[in-house]
């Protein structure tokens, strides 16, 4: 026996994503499937058109999904509305409560270029949990995401969505500004308690970074018990970020290579356009701060670098890239320039050798 459900679509404002939707949809169902966090796996994934509009549709075993997974699969990045399919042409409605502490305009406002999509950005942040030893407390557990790349924090905003605590480095100062002058902004206008300092971080009396930190909660009651979340960002080299970041601080690492389209990539050699020279370099310091079983999840551009070469750099690093169903089937175009693909890969279960 099989229950069938057929999952709406959420729109893109990218219409080049957009169009990927559903592609990318059935692969992170798939990833989700083969996780282990579901009691009931999903199966018969397909992309339908019903009634003229796009779905996502699968079965679960015997009576269907229950409360975990479902509460599971109401983060899936492109999730609007699930429905149970009854018979051939009715649709029961299916209520998803997914992970939100805060409003959804924590996410939606910050507008510049470059912006990463925010539906990609959840889809990359979910893969990576899911790959990494912490996939069981996706839902009830405080996990501390780092994004060594960060720019102006939209990985971080949707950490803090889920209700974990944020890390970033970014060493392009405007926009660590941008994003404490954002963040302060919207703390305030939500009257959220919560606290929020730019402070120099020095070492032997030389300044080496400027950190932004900001500690808030979704309601005064929680912040007066404690429970509260953590945003940090590091105006700091990202190939350097040891120096102002302890080692294993990260249960998940998840980034957005520069394209080397608009932009490039800034290593002590100077701008390179190809992301692989700043992997080269960053991706052992990222290696350093993973937690034994933590997952790194990288996004770049193929059309600037191969995917063998980036999977080289990663398993150079240390680190185990994941494979099997759905792994594979996440490149997608962003753009005449840009055809963006997904690699995630798994730190050891047993710490690294710290560096002398």
């Amino acid at each position: 026996m099989l229950t069938r459900y057929a999952l709406l679509l959420a729109p893109s404002a990218n219409r080049v994503y957009a169009d990927a939707a559903g592609r990318l949809a059935r692969a992170e169902l798939e990833i989700f499937a083969g996780s282990g966090v579901l009691d009931a796996v999903p199966v018969d994934a397909a992309v339908e058109r019903i009634g003229g509009v796009e779905y996502l549709t699968f079965a679960a075993p015997g009576p269907g999904l229950g409360g975990r997974d479902l509460a599971h699969l109401a983060n899936l990045s492109a999730a609007y509305a699930l429905f149970e399919r009854v018979g051939d042409d009715l649709l029961r409605p299916v209520p998803l409560e997914p992970l939100a502490r805060y409003d959804s305009d924590l996410i939606t406002i910050p507008k510049y270029a470059g912006k990463t999509n925010e539906q990609f950005t959840r889809l990359l942040l979910n893969v990576t949990v899911l790959a990494s030893a912490s996939a069981g407390g996706m839902l009830d557990r405080q996990l501390v995401v780092l994004d060594p790349l960060c720019g102006r924090g939209t990985t971080l905003n949707q950490a803090l969505m889920y209700g974990y605590d944020g890390i970033g480095v970014e060493h392009d100062g405007k926009d660590v500004d941008a994003y404490g002058a954002f963040l302060r902004t919207w703390l305030r206008r939500k009257r959220l308690k919560h606290t929020a300092e730019t402070v120099p971080v020095r070492r032997d009396r030389k300044l080496i970074a400027r950190r932004f930190e900001a500690v808030l909660a979704p309601s005064r009651d929680e912040h007066r018990a404690g429970a509260t979340q953590r945003v940090t960002v590091l105006h700091s080299d990202t190939t350097r970020a040891r120096e102002v970041l302890r080692p294993r601080c990260a249960d998940v690492i998840v980034t957005d290579a520069p394209y080397g389209v608009a932009h490039g990539s800034r290593t002590e050699q100077g701008l390179s356009r190809s992301p692989l020279d700043l992997l080269g370099a960053a991706v052992p310091v990222w290696r350093e701060l993973l937690r034994p079983g933590g997952a790194l999840g990288l996004s770049w551009n193929t059309q600037v670098a191969p995917r063998a070469a980036a999977e080289a750099v990663l398993a150079g690093a240390g680190l185990r890239v994941v494979d099997g169903p759905g792994w594979r089937d996440l490149a997608h175009r962003v753009d005449q320039a840009i055809d963006r693909d997904v690699l995630v890969a798994v730190a050891p279960t047993t710490p690294p050798a710290r560096r002398v």
